[in-house]
């Protein structure tokens, strides 16, 4: 019997891409938009040819299949006929005929590991692979994943604790000396304690089902220098524990980030604010028993249960306004997470989203993202293009160069929209050019009404090589860039052909 997992997918617009490894869509039929193969899902058809039957898999049997309308690929194990899907893929056909008849866990993870593809192609399953029995990397002796990772990446973390009559503390050691209040998130609910830290590009796991209660707030502290974090849990009865508690799943652990699925937690939505006709400026709180600070330049994922399917989109938070609060306090309020939507009243999502009442519940997840704010260090010229919403990443790291990068001569943000109306927080960044000079924004409009006197059109070499001037001849430069997919691509292309490197361009996908 095949134990199936179900769990949530992304809307078709929500494929994130590293700036290594974009992926295009491609305009899908009339009739194959994601609620429409939602439709086909659930509608009782025989997706798999094989009339409900599931099978074992050989490798030669696999490799029989490797035709459009006669497509099987294997996803970690599991074998799906995505030949129903080829019309419904925004990534288009040729994309899922690059694993066709083959094993594509690794074409699929260097995309969009985060999909669901469990329960995305639930209907498509045709079975799991017949293999010999082998030893995963999860089911190898600790010592062996642990002299594993000690090769190729951080120096192996542990974890201790101990207690007075009040309090009971959880230290992380981590070894190394990069580690902030962002690297750690911790959720604990009823007996169950979990702090995931992020190290490099690897995630360590504490996992305990703890042995006493505790009270719903705790503290979190980081030595920095030595890379130690410190968790200090209230006690509800002032009694002595024997033991910390019992070990959960993956306790212990250290695995590449990539490999650790999407963790999340239900906020409540606090409140929801018109920021321009179509975009609204959205608040959802923490719950009381959880850490969790998104990253500068990192994106969260949403998640709703829309027509009884679990749908996800990823979403970059924003400080609730350029002009508050600049500078960050000593001890940031974590409750609270900020996210500039655009509402698309023919969409998916944003509508069940716009929907929603305050005080109600929207799942999000930990943070996931490439951009390291190491890339700011030293930095003297940076440089902003966005297009619509594409702006949301930039808030964060506008706010942050601006207020710990001493040596920055420079931002310029260059702001696409379509019409005036269109400018997400177009007060604010015209205030804050005034109030700091090392700030610059030019809109440009695309549609403009017959009175702009701004500059128009689209993103061209003509826009960029004007606006791309550093301050000085050999200024360390960071251009990032966010934008829908054709906006974005277009974007380094012209970059390369204005001779920056690649080192010098980071891409966000909107």
């Amino acid at each position: 019997m095949l134990n199936v997992p179900s769990q949530s997918f992304p809307a078709s617009s929500s494929q994130q891409r590293i700036a290594s490894g974009r992926r295009s869509k491609v305009p899908l039929k009339q009739g194959r938009s994601l609620m429409d193969w939602i439709r086909l899902t659930k509608s009782g058809k025989d997706l798999t040819g094989l009339k409900g039957r599931l099978i074992e898999v050989t490798e030669e049997e696999l490799k029989n299949h490797n035709k459009k309308d006669d497509c099987w690929i294997c996803i970690r194990g599991f074998v799906y006929n995505v030949s129903p899907y080829m019309e419904y893929h925004p990534g288009g056909e040729d994309e899922l005929m690059r694993a066709a008849g083959s094993d594509g866990t690794d074409l699929f993870d260097q995309v969009h590991r985060w999909v669901n593809y469990e329960s995305m192609l639930k209907e498509c399953l045709v079975g799991r692979m017949a293999v010999k029995p082998t030893i995963s990397k999860g089911m190898l002796p600790k010592s062996r994943v642990t002299d594993t990772l000690a090769k190729e990446g951080p120096s192996s973390p542990s974890y201790d604790w101990f207690q007075t009559d009040s309090v009971v503390t959880i230290v992380i050691y981590t070894k190394q000396k990069d580690i902030g209040l962002d690297s750690v998130i911790i959720d604990h609910q009823d007996d169950s304690f979990r702090a995931e830290t992020i190290i490099k590009d690897y995630s360590y796991l504490v996992h305990i089902g703890l042995s006493h209660e505790v009270q719903e707030d705790f503290s979190v502290r980081v030595v920095e220098n030595v890379g130690k974090i410190e968790i200090i849990l209230k006690k509800r009865e002032k009694t002595s524990w024997k033991c910390l508690g019992h070990p959960l799943e993956n306790d212990n652990s250290l695995v590449p980030k990539k490999d650790t699925g999407l963790y999340y937690r239900k906020c409540q939505l606090i409140s929801k604010e018109e920021v321009t006709h179509d975009t609204k400026l959205f608040c959802v709180m923490l719950p009381p028993s959880t850490h969790l600070q998104v990253p500068t330049g990192q994106h969260v994922y949403l998640k709703l249960t829309i027509t009884g399917t679990e749908i996800v989109k990823p979403y970059t938070p924003v400080s609730n306004s350029l002009l508050s609060e600049f500078k960050e306090p000593v001890l940031p309020n974590n409750k609270y997470i900020y996210f500039l939507i655009k509402i698309y009243p023919t969409g998916l999502f944003t509508p069940e989203l716009d929907h929603l009442q305050i005080g109600d519940f929207v799942s999000v997840s930990s943070p996931e993202g490439n951009f390291k704010v190491s890339k700011l260090q030293e930095l003297e010229d940076l440089f902003l293009l966005a297009a619509g919403t594409g702006f949301t990443p930039m808030v964060k790291i506008l706010n942050y160069a601006l207020t710990y990068i001493p040596c920055l001569r420079k931002v310029k943000l260059m702001f696409f929209n379509k019409t005036e109306d269109d400018i997400i927080w177009r007060s604010q960044l015209e205030k804050l050019a005034f109030r700091d000079k090392r700030f610059d924004v030019e809109f440009v409009l695309s549609a403009p009404t017959s009175d702009w006197n701004g500059k128009q059109g689209h993103i061209s070499p003509a826009l960029l090589s004007d606006f791309l001037k550093a301050s000085l001849d050999k200024s360390k430069v960071l251009i990032c860039i966010c934008g829908p997919t054709p906006f974005t691509e277009e974007g380094i292309r012209l970059l390369h052909d204005l001779n920056f490197s690649k080192d010098e361009i980071h891409s966000f996908t909107a």
